[in-house]
């Protein structure tokens, strides 16, 4: 689709299957959000953190799949602090029904529950 927004997804590997789970939903035929998926998907190359601000620079805004294990993600802790230093629009995402973590890293900034509806208003904000 021409219009639509390029996101980067910024997760702990851990929760690597949720992030798959939201790029998969965007591509359900009824979802009422899609979006490209800029996340990287081998953190610890050499080249790691220039690939990754490249690609939050190149994006509309970024989602942070939130859970406890974003609290020991050093990856994911500096993707969020990137996309903080390229003043991008940013939401967290709950990753899990039953898991409210909410990680000082996104102290000030919305983290949302994991709802069409929610994943949509934000990516329609962008």
């Amino acid at each position: 689709m021409a219009d639509d927004k390029i996101v980067f997804v910024a997760f702990a590997i851990e929760d690597e299957r949720q992030r798959d789970f939201l790029k998969g939903q965007s591509l359900h035929t009824k979802s009422p959000f899609s979006y490209i998926d800029m996340s990287v998907k081998e953190p610890y190359d050499k080249d790691w953190k220039d690939r990754v601000r490249t690609r939050i620079r190149r994006s509309d805004g970024v989602i942070a799949l939130v859970s406890t294990d974003t609290l020991s993600s050093a990856g994911e802790k500096w993707e969020i602090e990137c996309a903080k230093e390229e003043n991008k629009k940013l939401t967290g995402l709950w990753a899990y029904k039953d898991d409210r973590t909410k990680p000082s890293i996104l102290t000030g900034y919305p983290i949302i529950p994991w709802t069409w509806d929610g994943i949509k208003a934000f990516i329609d904000s962008l």
